[in-house]
């Protein structure tokens, strides 16, 4: 079985019911319908699965042997750092910086530094930016979603819409993005939506950033203040004073909360 492998780590937890807090590094989430109805003219879709990683891309071919090869370079980074660090898989809280870890590394744990998570809460930014930038010595365009989170370094306007649950918004709005050529990041985490870890309820934490490791890494941290409609300022006040944040969007039932360089669309 491929999750074998993470069984070694079990050892480091000092409780088995906190297993449910590390599901999103050994069960992936296959349910992504939302997937069916993301159009990307002139580009072509395509899927790559690497045991949990699984990502759709567009891009100007089918580059499939490329994006992989990418994903297995970034796995093997981590999973390597991993086996002499065990605790960044662990850790719910950040750790210190590392000036003799790869760029990858460096960049998780200084991202979790600065949303006050453990470093993992970047990984699906993290992987998601590292194929792209593979890609993009193939494709002048392209966009990579890795479970919600979202790279991409595109010529041309997008409307990304934000998947919510069972909240009425859900799929009802999206959020309009000039083209970004350097490459942006808009990431998603959820209390209701799929098995990644989040201690909050929220339907949807949505936070924009160029940096795709401190946008996931911040979106877990609102995620997890949200615990009922009356958290949504709160989370947005904690959100707004992280450095190299450029929008958000909280989403909790029925209530919608805004804040930043974020036009919203109906959809």
């Amino acid at each position: 079985m491929k999750y074998f492998k993470y069984f070694k780590y079990f050892k480091y937890f000092k409780y088995f019911k906190y297993f449910k807090y590390f599901r999103h590094v050994i069960m992936p989430y296959q349910n992504r319908i939302y997937r069916n109805r993301t159009r990307t003219d002139g580009l072509q879709s395509f899927t790559v699965t690497v045991q949990e990683t699984d990502l759709f891309i567009s891009a100007a071919g089918k580059l499939e042997k490329e994006a992989q090869r990418a994903v297995v370079s970034a796995r093997a980074i981590i999973e390597q750092y991993i086996r002499v660090h065990p605790e960044f898989l662990t850790s719910l809280a950040p750790l210190p910086p590392d000036k003799n870890a790869p760029e990858i590394i460096r960049k998780m744990l200084t991202a979790g530094k600065q949303a006050g998570v453990g470093p993992m809460a970047a990984v699906a930014g993290a992987i998601a930016e590292y194929t792209a930038r593979q890609l993009l010595e193939h494709s002048d365009e392209v966009l990579i979603e890795n479970g919600g989170d979202i790279f991409f370094s595109m010529n041309r306007e997008l409307t990304i819409s934000i998947f919510a649950g069972e909240s009425p918004f859900s799929e009802k709005v999206g959020i309009k993005i000039s083209p970004k050529s350097t490459g942006y990041a808009v990431c998603t985490s959820s209390g209701a939506v799929g098995p990644s870890l989040s201690l909050g309820t929220a339907d949807a934490a949505t936070l924009l950033s160029p940096s795709p490791f401190l946008a996931d890494a911040a979106a877990t941290a609102v995620g997890n203040r949200v615990k009922n409609e009356n958290d949504i300022d709160t989370a947005i006040r904690f959100a707004k004073r992280l450095k190299g944040i450029d929008g958000i969007v909280i989403i909790k039932n029925d209530r919608l909360g805004v804040w930043g360089q974020v036009e919203l669309v109906r959809l």
